[in-house]
């Protein structure tokens, strides 16, 4: 059995420790090299089998993967080592938008610490139908899927909509299930989370945290592309609001 490959989620932890070192490699005797590796051991993100492997992120590993990291930004003078494409993006990903990138590291480290994140089963489409999940990392889309999927949460977040008297609608595209399926399709809609968990933190969810969505536009604002984290409602509407504009030019 082999080593799987590196996560997201595990990229995010490891650029965030070079970043945090200047872009510089970290060796393996160093205490942080040594803390990740018992860190990304621990995750529920491979099969105990995989987890179990003699070199299973151990520090060596770890070190080279900062290597990796830092021998492939774009300063440096020196041959790269040879890393696969995650690498390469998570690296683009902490040029681009570092605070970013640092606050997704920040806030899993948070879920990880409350063992939050050890208790949430794998959650249907965490991971895209190309094998990618979001920038941020997994746990997270996990966690904020499991929320949306909760029906207590759900449930009160259509009772806030109703008690201001608003439509019950798609926030994006303002489909109604009632007006087009009729009773079957009242008091139906999909919750979404408006900011990215690496944005807002873990905190509790609050309900001005929530979109409702139709199945099409949820699925749209979760779906990514390599080097994306999931899109707001209003990136999604923007998004469609783009193929008329340019029809019209």
């Amino acid at each position: 059995m082999r080593i799987p490959p590196w996560t997201e989620d595990e990229l995010v932890l490891a650029g965030a420790l070079v970043v945090e070192n200047g872009w510089r490699e970290l060796r393996t005797g160093d205490p942080e090299v040594q803390e990740l590796s018992d860190l990304l051991r621990s995750l529920p993100l491979h099969t105990p089998e995989a987890r179990s492997l003699p070199g299973f992120r151990s520090p060596d590993s770890v070190s080279r993967k900062t290597t990796d990291f830092m021998t492939n930004h774009p300063s440096y003078a020196g041959k790269a080592t040879r890393c696969g494409k995650p690498t390469l993006l998570m690296i683009h990903a902490f040029i681009e938008r570092g605070p970013d990138m640092r606050l997704a590291a920040e806030a899993l480290r948070d879920a990880i610490g409350s063992g939050e994140l050890y208790r949430i089963r794998p959650q249907e489409d965490e991971v895209d139908e190309t094998g990618t999940s979001a920038i941020e990392g997994r746990l997270l889309v996990r966690r904020a899927l499991a929320r949306e999927r909760d029906p207590k949460l759900r449930s009160r977040k259509i009772g806030q909509v109703r008690q201001q008297g608003l439509p019950l609608r798609c926030e994006v595209c303002e489909f109604d299930f009632a007006r087009t399926y009729g009773g079957l399709g009242d008091g139906y809609i999909e919750v979404h989370h408006i900011t990215p968990l690496h944005v807002s933190g873990v905190r509790e969810t609050k309900l001005d945290d929530l979109a409702c969505l139709c199945a099409n536009c949820h699925r749209m604002c979760h779906r990514i592309r390599p080097g994306e984290s999931w899109r707001t409602p209003d990136a999604l509407r923007e998004l469609m609001q783009k193929p008329a504009e340019e029809a019209v030019h």
